[in-house]
């Protein structure tokens, strides 16, 4: 595997207005920093955003263009800070907002966006409004901002419909009257303390317009939209039975809260509102749907500018199906003016190092842990996941990374069921082990306390022992590792302009090899890039290697192993 051959440092782009199509976030790789496991300052054992601060350097040298931060607000905590009690303030834990202004400024200097999380969808059961909803009467403008109903059956003892919560159990609870008797129920598709909110009341409405022109102002570049396909619920909220066990987030089913045509009409009221600001501020959607036309449809013109493509991420390690959702990809976004956006990992998935080796069904958000069936090998899956990195950042368009995947970090399977925080642990009884294995604070310096996370050596998840040989420092002295394989995959792709290229598939190599070649009017060489999933080894065409996800003798490409090529 060769070096890196163009310095991240010197080659980030500026800052500042783009012209039409050629928008910032048509081609940017954007890292996701899910702030309580990055890096902690404070010593608490809690990531925090001066924590943020101290390695935006090591994310320059990465070679990153924007960081997508998880939810930082005044919360409880009770879902990770995506239970938000107060959208304009920055909860202790992670610091200030003179902390934010500081990391955000140190992040511009150095040539890297910032896009914060924003959860319309619920609020924290602690929020303001919600309490004042509590307080009021059925019927009152308070309790209008969120979705109250009366119960059904004698004396209203059964929940307003059938709806299943996202982690677990029922998506209703029932409120307490002043006088202690039974009141109404409240809706909530995740956790019961994470009210939806009512967007069909304008209120609503005008307070993330608000929250929006918060950020903005500050100098945030852009919004990951958390649920965006949830807001708006069909009339009557009618009763509704999953057509695929275990679809939690929509991914494979038409569901009355999933997807509601209502919802595009938000966005394109929140698109308005980002265009006042110069600088190509960016919506991006986080909408579990079926297909890439469906997801298509969040990134229309007028509407959001990314959309995470989720059948993407959720594709087996099998080739035919990896070509089909690319080739779908490619015809889908760019039908509606927008980029194909890649991601494989996330704060919600299991972490394609593992999810990539798994051997039995494993439904969205369920995650794995001791007693899961169809256990990953560790070795096939990092092979795996570099061959699968390899291709997605050849791919035209953006894509995302997950802190922690630049290590080869795998999902941590043997986190003790008191140790877990998931709300979905709880809810199931623990019948799904949740999210907190993709959770886990990433390790940066072998030797340190708390493998370099924070000093004094908390830490608010356990971290393995393995830790220790996947740190950064260590990683930093072997070009063969996966540290050195994202520098260069990210170098080169800059240096190629493999994000605004052109793709077309390469024919002759069989149904279990992805070959295609991609490049721009400027680069007429074009990258080849081909991905051996097949049996046996292949043997390559003639020319120079750039980067590869694994050493080899450079004529024959081994099994899970992918390759970028000047070719000819």
């Amino acid at each position: 595997m060769t070096s890196q051959t163009t310095s991240p440092l010197t080659s980030l782009a500026p800052i500042g207005e783009n012209s039409p199509g050629a928008e910032w976030w048509r081609t940017a790789v954007i890292y996701q920093v899910y702030p309580r496991s990055f890096a902690d300052a404070s010593g608490d054992g809690i990531g925090d955003l001066r924590g943020v601060t101290a390695h935006l350097s090591d994310l320059q040298e990465l070679g990153v263009d924007a960081v997508w931060l998880s939810p930082f607000y005044r919360s409880p905590q009770h879902d990770a800070g995506y239970d938000v009690a107060d959208y304009c303030d920055v909860d202790p834990l992670f610091g200030t907002l003179a902390d934010f202004d500081e990391m955000l400024a140190a992040a511009h200097a150095r040539g890297i966006r910032i896009i914060v999380d924003l959860v319309p969808n619920h609020s924290s059961d602690q929020h303001v409004w919600f309490r004042e909803a509590l307080a009021a009467a059925p019927g009152s403008a308070a309790r209008a901002r969120y979705l109250f109903r009366d119960g059904r059956g004698e004396g209203g003892d059964l929940p307003p419909n059938n709806w299943e919560s996202v982690f677990g159990g029922p998506a209703w609870t029932r409120t307490t009257n002043p006088d202690d008797t039974p009141g109404q129920w409240y809706l909530h598709l995740f956790d019961s303390t994470q009210p939806d909110f009512d967007w069909s009341n304008p209120e609503v409405q005008e307070q993330f317009r608000g929250i929006l022109r918060f950020w903005l102002d500050r100098g945030v570049d852009g919004f990951r939209v958390d649920v965006a396909h949830g807001l708006i619920k069909t009339d009557g909220l009618p009763d509704h039975v999953p057509a695929v066990d275990g679809d939690s987030m929509g991914g494979h089913d038409e569901a009355p809260y999933w997807a509601q045509d209502g919802v595009h009409e938000i966005y394109r009221d929140w698109h308005r509102v980002l265009a006042e600001y110069d600088g190509d501020r960016a919506l991006c959607a986080e909408a579990w749907l079926p297909t890439v036309d469906r997801t298509a449809e969040w990134v229309r013109p007028d509407e959001m500018h990314q959309a995470f493509n989720f059948p993407y991420l959720m594709t087996e390690w099998d080739a035919p199906a990896i070509r089909e959702v690319i080739a779908e990809s490619l015809r889908a976004f760019p039908a509606v003016g927008a980029p194909a956006t890649w991601v494989l990992s996330n704060h919600d998935v299991v972490r394609h190092a593992s999810r990539l080796a798994l051997t039995a069904e494993n439904p969205q958000g369920h995650g794995i842990g001791p007693d899961s069936p169809g256990q990953p090998i560790p070795e096939v899956g990092l092979r795996r996941a570099r061959a699968a990195t390899t291709v997605m950042l050849a791919l035209p368009g953006s894509a995302y990374l997950y802190q922690g995947e630049e290590l080869g970090l795998p999902e941590v399977i043997d986190l003790p069921g008191d140790a877990r925080q998931d709300p979905t642990w709880f809810r199931t009884d623990g019948e799904r082990y949740g999210r907190d294995g993709c959770r886990v604070p990433i390790p940066w310096t072998a030797d340190a306390p708390a493998y370099g996370f924070s000093p004094g050596g908390e830490s608010w998840l356990p971290q393995p022992a393995e830790w220790a040989t996947l740190a950064r420092d260590v990683q930093e002295q072997d070009p063969e590792s996966t540290l050195w394989l994202y520098r260069t995959l990210l170098a080169t792709r800059r240096a190629e302009g493999l994000g605004a290229g052109r793709l077309e598939w390469t024919l002759g190599y069989g149904d279990d090899v992805i070959a295609f070649r991609t490049s721009t009017g400027s680069v007429t060489e074009g990258v080849t890039v081909i991905a051996n999933i097949s049996d046996a080894p292949i043997e390559l065409p003639h020319g120079t290697v750039l980067a590869a996800s694994e050493a080899f003798d450079g004529a024959h490409l081994p099994v899970d192993v992918a390759v970028w090529m000047h070719a000819g």
